[in-house]
């Protein structure tokens, strides 16, 4: 992850001074590329701790359709919360007397005239009502048409659908894409999208790199091949003829806190596709527009910096048949030998 890194400090270094809408103040550079490729490892940050369970479950999260946080909070995954809780404390003065009584918090303290005064609730108080107040949640824990709504359901095409059916069926195509950048839903979306679509990119295997490439998969997972030949065995074992590479595009990055995510989220997203369309993942793209890291974690970055990266780790896949890629589960997603530095507790702007 040498590549993160040195966009870090090429942020620290080369980046302008500019304002923004949480009115943190950033350094920011504009335009920028790195590139992964799956066969050396998983791409994760080993330069500070990723908590990865909350990347799977985002993730799941947006290939289910889902846009309300209940899901992510009721899996203990609140990387959605502090965008969900602005939006309930913007609304909250515009609530009538009566939605107060039922979407407020009654304080047990009176004004002069006597009445009770609602007040918001706190952040934990907010996250314990989307927890165990349905209702409560359907209304305050909805994010708007977000990226699940728009992969899923973009007035009515199911973008990931037609993706993995174009794969199977058209694997040279120059429209492999998926969007979140719905104009017309923007204004209704809690946060638009940071990193607004991705496309995909096939090619046939080379004979003797697929032959390498089955043998290796034939002694990790000890698969019998007696009496067979290599091309026996790849027929038999469905083995794949082509590589998946993945390219996703953003608009705005924070570095620090929301590329790593941005880039293990994607690499898992490469993989579950690979395996729906019974190819091998090979190389994820970042691209990336506005990059910036607020001025608040100047000293967390700094201390990133000083810190060697770790070789990358593996992912396992539970071998199970799904009908629909969001039929993956939680439990299903592994990452083997994950080795890191500590965390680094880099503030949040919202």
């Amino acid at each position: 992850m040498k590549q993160y890194l040195d966009l870090l400090k090429d942020i620290k270094d080369n980046g302008v001074l500019k304002e923004d809408r949480t009115g943190t103040g950033t350094k920011s550079v504009f335009g920028r590329q790195i590139r992964f490729n799956l066969n050396e490892g998983f791409p994760i940050v080993t330069s500070k701790r990723i908590p990865f369970k909350l990347v799977i479950t985002e993730l799941l999260w947006f290939l289910k359709g889902d846009t309300n946080i209940k899901y992510l909070v009721d899996n203990n995954c609140y990387i959605w919360v502090g965008d969900a809780y602005k939006h309930y404390i913007k609304n909250f003065d515009l609530l009538s007397y009566i939605d107060k009584q039922n979407y407020g918090i009654w304080r047990n303290k009176y004004g002069n005239d006597s009445k009770p005064i609602v007040e918001p609730l706190t952040k934990d108080e907010f996250i314990d009502k989307i927890k165990n107040v349905n209702f409560f949640a359907k209304k305050w824990g909805e994010m708007g048409p977000i990226y699940s709504k728009q992969w899923r359901d973009w007035n009515g095409i199911d973008q990931i659908n037609n993706l993995i059916n174009d794969l199977k069926n058209n694997p040279d195509s120059r429209r492999l894409m998926v969007s979140a950048w719905n104009v017309q839903d923007i204004p209704n979306m809690v946060l638009p999208p940071c990193h607004y679509g991705f496309q995909c990119y096939t090619e046939l295997m080379k004979p003797m790199e697929r032959y390498n490439k089955f043998n290796k998969y034939a002694i990790e997972n000890s698969l019998d091949v007696t009496g067979m030949s290599t091309d026996q065995a790849m027929e038999h074992y469905n083995f794949p003829t082509r590589k998946l590479s993945l390219m996703y595009n953003a608009r705005s990055q924070d570095t620090p806190l929301g590329t790593p995510f941005n880039i293990s989220s994607y690499a898992l997203l490469l993989i579950l596709i690979s395996k729906q369309v019974n190819m091998l993942p090979y190389e994820l793209v970042s691209v990336m527009g506005d990059c910036h890291i607020y001025n608040n974690q100047m000293e967390g970055v700094d201390e990133q910096l000083k810190r060697e990266p770790f070789k990358l780790p593996t992912i396992s896949i539970k071998n199970k048949k799904v009908n629909d890629i969001s039929e993956y589960e939680i439990d299903d997603i592994k990452l083997i030998n994950y080795k890191s530095h500590e965390t680094i507790k880099f503030p949040l702007s919202n």
